[in-house]
């Protein structure tokens, strides 16, 4: 793994995450456990700000404006979020990159930064 370059470029960039969020959508979409999260959400813009998401967290140019994770999934968590929908997608997660072959070690770099998340986006 390049040291200098963020995972951002060792992906492919702005196409690279493209992709993978449409990919990543089509699947969460698919489960019968996450599908009804995103009823009546404009999948459009859910799609553009997790791209912005992802741009920054993967160490690309940063201009996401959105809420924090555990502001953007209190919501959620209300109407039901728990670990193992966190679990679903985040196998939903590697399961894309994976597809869009994902060198291996950006692929747990990248599910090691998800697994921290958890407790924000769960509000524990």
């Amino acid at each position: 793994m390049e040291g200098s370059m963020s995972v951002y470029e060792q992906i492919g960039g702005a196409g690279a995450v493209r992709a993978a969020v449409d990919i990543f959508y089509d699947r969460i979409l698919q489960d019968a456990t996450l599908a009804p999260f995103f009823e009546g959400v404009s999948l459009d813009r859910q799609r553009a700000k997790q791209v912005a998401f992802l741009t920054m967290v993967f160490g690309g140019p940063s201009d996401y404006d959105g809420k924090d994770l555990r502001e953007g999934h209190k919501h959620l968590v209300a109407r039901g979020l728990n670990e193992a929908h966190f679990n679903a997608v985040a196998g939903h997660l590697q399961a894309t990159l994976e597809q869009l072959k994902v060198p291996a070690e950006l692929v747990s770099a990248i599910m090691t930064t998800a697994a921290s998340t958890k407790a924000d986006v769960l509000n524990q």
